[in-house]
């Protein structure tokens, strides 16, 4: 049965039988986006088990105008998205300039080469990706890690092609600064 057949079967009848199939099949690539944007595999598991109940609560919005595991992609970056800025969020609280200097963005970023991202050194990016802006870190990840073509990213994000190429560009931009910045 198609991803969209099963969704329609489970938003007709509310079939939580049926949303089991749908968790089987999808779990474990909820759980790896869950994965990178949390700090520990056990905040993941929360956080894939959160992504679901939402998602049998807003599984009659899917309008099928994409392919389903792209809608879910979306919701579940989204959902990632909202988590850490919550999080983010309450860290500020406390540290209220942790991040104030990763957050400034120049009126004219230089152009950085795809080349440059993948010359990184696995540690130090890792706590570069930490450091950047969540929105950011998402679409760098879509881009660099799942490989995601600029119309799979407009299609997940729902926004333009020239607004999509602007985000990557700035997000590269920030993730080289603060790359540097590094010891």
């Amino acid at each position: 049965m198609t991803d969209e057949l099963l969704v329609s079967k489970i938003v007709a009848k509310n079939d939580t039988h049926l949303f089991s199939l749908l968790y089987d099949r999808y779990a474990d690539k909820v759980y790896g986006k869950c994965l990178g944007f949390s700090k520990s595999p056990e905040e993941a598991q929360d956080m894939t088990h959160d992504v679901f109940v939402q998602l049998f609560v807003k599984l009659k919005t899917f309008k099928g105008k994409s392919k389903f595991s792209t809608w879910l992609y979306a919701f579940t970056y989204n959902f990632c998205l909202n988590y850490v800025q919550r999080k983010l969020k309450k860290e500020q609280e406390k540290f209220t300039s942790l991040n104030e200097d990763f957050h400034g963005s120049s009126a004219e970023e230089p152009e950085v080469s795809d080349a440059k991202i993948f010359e990184m050194k696995v540690d130090k990016l890792s706590k570069a990706l930490e450091l950047i802006n969540p929105d950011d870190k998402a679409i760098l990840l879509m881009k660099y890690q799942d490989d995601f073509s600029i119309q799979d990213i407009i299609l997940a994000l729902d926004i333009g092609e020239s607004a999509v190429k602007m985000r990557l560009k700035r997000a590269k931009s920030k993730l080289i600064e603060i790359y540097h910045s590094l010891n």
